[in-house]
C-alpha cells in the first residue's frame, strides 16, 4: 500500500447472479486514494461506479452479488478480510457515504434528528442529552439555519438541497476519514450543485477528509477532484491527475467520453456520439470490453485483456496502443 494512500482497491472482481445468467459487474478494478485527497470515479450508466462503492463497504446484496478475489485495504486493513462484526464498526464511523437521491435515501417516516441519532447511537455509546448536542452539531457542520427545527421536521418538509445536507450531515456524524459520494447532487438544480459543492471543500479543509466522489458530471470531476479513475464496462481504463485526464488522455474511451461534451463556441453543432452499444456483461467481449466499439481497435485488443500500467508518473492506461 502507498505510503500516502489511505484506500487501496487492487485486482476487484465482483459477480452478480441474474435469470439471464452471471454478469461479471467488476472485472480486476484498481485504484489508489490518497489521504485528504479526491478521486473523481467516472464513467457512463452501468459501468460498476456504485457497485465498486458498495464493495468498498461491503453491503452488496447478499444473494444475488459476491466478491470473488481482490483486496480492499483501508489505513493498511483488508476489508475483504474482517468479520462482519467489525466491519460495522467502520461502517459509519471510518467510511461513510452519501447516496444519490436523498428523498428516497431518507426514511420518510422518522424525523431528521431521529434519523441522524440513529447513526450516532450505532457507535457512540452516550447520554441522550450528549447524542442530541451532537445531531445539532452535525446540522450546524453542513449550514443548515434553525437546526432544532430541521431536526424536527420529515424529509417531505425539507428542499431537495436540505435533504442532501441532512443526508451529509449524517455520513459526517460520527467523524469518518472517508466519505463516498454516490451522485450527490444529481437531483439538484445547478445552483444548489454548487452550494453543496462548495460545502463539500469547506468540510474537506477543515476536518481532513478524503472524498471518493462517483459521477458522470464531468464539469463536477474539474471542479472537485484531485485525481480521476475513468471506467467502462467494469474496467478501470485510465487513472491520472484530472489535469492529465482532460488535456493529455490516451485511451479510446476516455478520449471518447471526453468528446462527447457539447462545445459552448459551436452552438447548434450535433453532439458526437460513440458507435455501438455498451457490453452485455452476462456475455462480455475478449480481451478489452472496448474493443467492439474502438475506433483503433487491432487484433490483438480481440485477444488479450491489457493491463493497467503506468505510462508516466501517476497516470496508468488499460489499453495495447499506450
Amino acid at each position: 500500500m502507498p505510503d500516502d494512500a489511505l484506500l487501496t482497491v487492487r485486482d476487484l472482481h465482483v459477480r452478480f447472479y441474474t435469470y439471464s445468467g452471471e454478469v461479471q459487474a467488476i472485472a480486476g478494478v484498481g485504484f489508489d486514494l490518497n489521504r485528504t485527497g479526491t478521486l473523481g470515479l467516472v464513467g457512463e450508466t452501468g459501468c460498476g461506479k456504485s457497485v465498486t462503492a458498495m464493495s468498498i463497504l461491503r453491503i452488496l446484496p447478499a444473494k444475488t452479488a459476491e466478491i470473488v478475489r481482490g483486496s480492499i485495504c483501508y489505513d493498511g486493513v483488508d476489508l475483504l478480510k474482517l468479520p462482519e462484526r467489525e466491519m460495522q464498526k467502520v461502517r459509519g464511523k471510518q467510511i461513510s457515504m452519501v447516496f444519490q437521491d436523498p428523498q428516497t435515501s431518507l426514511n420518510p417516516t422518522m424525523k431528521i434528528g431521529d434519523q441522524i441519532r440513529e447513526a450516532i447511537r450505532l457507535h457512540w455509546n452516550t447520554n441522550r442529552k450528549a447524542m442530541q448536542k451532537r445531531v445539532l452539531e452535525a446540522l450546524q457542520s453542513v449550514e443548515l439555519p434553525d437546526q432544532e427545527r430541521i431536526a424536527k421536521s420529515y424529509p417531505i418538509q425539507l428542499s431537495g438541497g436540505m435533504a442532501q445536507r441532512c443526508m451529509i450531515a449524517m455520513a459526517m456524524s460520527c467523524d469518518p476519514s472517508l466519505l463516498i459520494l454516490d451522485e450527490p447532487t444529481t437531483a439538484l438544480d445547478v445552483t444548489i450543485q454548487a452550494q453543496i459543492f462548495d460545502l463539500l471543500r469547506h468540510l474537506q479543509s477543515r476536518t481532513g477528509l478524503t472524498l471518493l466522489l462517483i459521477t458522470h458530471d464531468l464539469g463536477a470531476v474539474w471542479d472537485m477532484c484531485d485525481d480521476v479513475a475513468v471506467m467502462y464496462a467494469g474496467n478501470v481504463v485510465e487513472i491520472a491527475a484530472r489535469s492529465r485526464i482532460f488535456m493529455e488522455n490516451y485511451h479510446p474511451y476516455t478520449k471518447a467520453l471526453l468528446g462527447a461534451l457539447p462545445d459552448i463556441a459551436d452552438v447548434g453543432a450535433p453532439l458526437r456520439t460513440l458507435p455501438g452499444n455498451v457490453p452485455n456483461l452476462v456475455e462480455p467481449p475478449s480481451g478489452c470490453r472496448f474493443h467492439p466499439r474502438c475506433p483503433c481497435a487491432m487484433d490483438i485488443c480481440g485477444r488479450e485483456i491489457p493491463r493497467l500500467r503506468y505510462v508516466e508518473e501517476r497516470h496508468a492506461v488499460a489499453c495495447h496502443l499506450a
